[in-house]
């Protein structure tokens, strides 16, 4: 006679081994170019967290017998038109450039979130009424309601950041909307509702954490969008206001200089811009693409 022999028990989808695949860890879902990204992303963090180490001199004291000099010994990158160092500003002018971009990224996120959690779970007019106020603001470009925000509250740093997170907040919300909708459905958040949890519980247990890698993909994007947004602010004197270092700022005071044969500083501010924007959007698409569809 025969035992029978029962069957191991199914293992969920998104338990530990649904998940499991070759070459895993952080490595294996970036790929080569991902962690390439990843290395830059932090030298820049590292550089701008240690400006006041590494920085030689005072980015915002010059000297009017120094202006324009070439690299050299003393000045690594040479100096601008006001005799100031540019590997100090540079430096610098990472701390502002990644500090606003991030603030906005936070602002943003955090309303965004709280915007599609809230739409998605009590839909119906609630769903309705957000989704035409996004509606509302999808019709302003990013910058435009950015610098109307400033004109209305004024220039500056802490003015321009809140007004790009503004501006921001739509697009996090629809996305995160999407998502999330598409969580409320499942059976799992049925089964919560069931034990008689309540809406803010449910949402912040479990719709939140699933939710989760979007948000954090959604976040290492708009970081380079919200950097040259910034800098264009900066660039157009609506950001960052001089002496303080800032990559857009320098851009911008490099202008007379690139036409009298000195683009030293908008040259370096500018390849700063553009390689920091390509690592975090390299890093937002590589975890996007992992998390869409599982490959690079």
């Amino acid at each position: 006679m025969k035992t029978a022999v029962s069957a191991p028990p199914a293992r969920r989808p998104g338990g530990p081994a649904g998940r499991r695949r070759p070459g895993g860890g952080l490595s294996g879902r970036l790929g080569p170019l991902g962690v390439a990204a990843v290395a830059v992303a932090a030298l820049l963090v590292l550089a701008a967290l240690l400006a006041p180490v590494l920085a030689p001199y005072d980015p915002a004291i010059g000297s009017i017998v120094q202006r324009y000099l070439p690299p050299g010994p003393e000045h690594l990158l040479g100096t601008d038109q006001s005799g100031r160092d540019l590997l100090s500003r540079l430096l610098y002018g990472a701390r502002t450039s990644l500090l606003g971009a991030a603030a906005v990224v936070v602002i943003a996120g955090v309303g965004g979130t709280l915007l599609a959690l809230v739409a998605t779970w009590f839909g119906g007019r609630v769903d309705a009424f957000i989704g035409r106020v996004l509606d509302l603001l999808f019709a302003f470009p990013n910058l435009l309601l950015a610098i109307i925000v400033v004109a209305v509250f004024g220039t500056g740093m802490a003015q321009a950041t809140v007004a790009l997170a503004m501006a921001y907040v739509p697009y996090t919300a629809r996305v995160l909307r999407s998502v999330a909708l598409r969580e409320r459905r499942l059976p799992y958040v049925q089964a919560a509702e069931l034990q008689g949890l309540s809406g803010v519980t449910v949402s912040g247990r479990h719709l939140l954490p699933n939710i989760a890698p979007q948000i954090l993909t959604g976040a290492a994007i708009n970081f380079g969008y919200a950097m040259i947004d910034l800098a264009a602010l900066s660039f157009l004197g609506l950001g960052v206001q001089p002496p303080t270092a800032d990559w857009g700022l320098m851009v911008s005071q490099g202008q007379d200089s690139l036409l009298q044969g000195y683009p030293q500083q908008s040259l370096l501010a500018g390849t700063c811009i553009v390689v920091a924007v390509a690592a975090f959007s390299v890093i937002g698409e590589r975890l996007g693409g992992r998390a869409a569809g599982g490959r690079a």
